[in-house]
């Protein structure tokens, strides 16, 4: 998949440095470390500074994650993040990513994010910021 044809599937992109350390004894990236990397595509939209959509006494929490492995990925390298908004509920969020290196997709995933209330620990109902701000990273 072409650089332009993954930009106009996922409206936010992340990049992120393979590591030494991210490397197993097959000598490819470690199969927890798309798991980090997923991370590194979601938290510039959850977390922005410029965009803030959490709530005081919020948080974002992972309810469900799906990843299905590609290819491999290899170090020395650098990894994309592509992330895009799927569904939106009245107080999750459902995802969907992409891991890439040198234009090849490594690893396909889904993920529910919920916000919870932090004194109560339950999930509390979306904002109608936050709602707005994921409705333009929606497919």
């Amino acid at each position: 998949m072409s650089e332009t044809e993954q930009e106009t599937l996922y409206p936010s992109w992340a990049r992120d440095t393979i590591r030494y350390c991210d490397t197993d004894r097959q000598g490819h990236v470690n199969n927890a470390v798309f798991v980090t990397l997923l991370e590194t595509g979601r938290v510039p939209i959850l977390y922005s500074r410029e965009r803030p959509i959490l709530e005081p006494g919020t948080a974002f929490v992972i309810a469900r994650l799906e990843l299905d492995f590609k290819s491999e990925l290899n170090w020395p390298g650098e990894a994309k993040v592509g992330t895009r908004v799927q569904s939106i509920g009245r107080s999750s969020i459902r995802l969907q990513q992409a891991i890439f290196q040198n234009d090849v997709c490594a690893a396909n995933a889904e993920t529910v994010i919920v916000l919870m209330d932090e004194t109560t620990r339950r999930s509390r109902p979306l904002s109608e910021a936050a709602i707005a701000r994921f409705k333009e990273l929606s497919s």
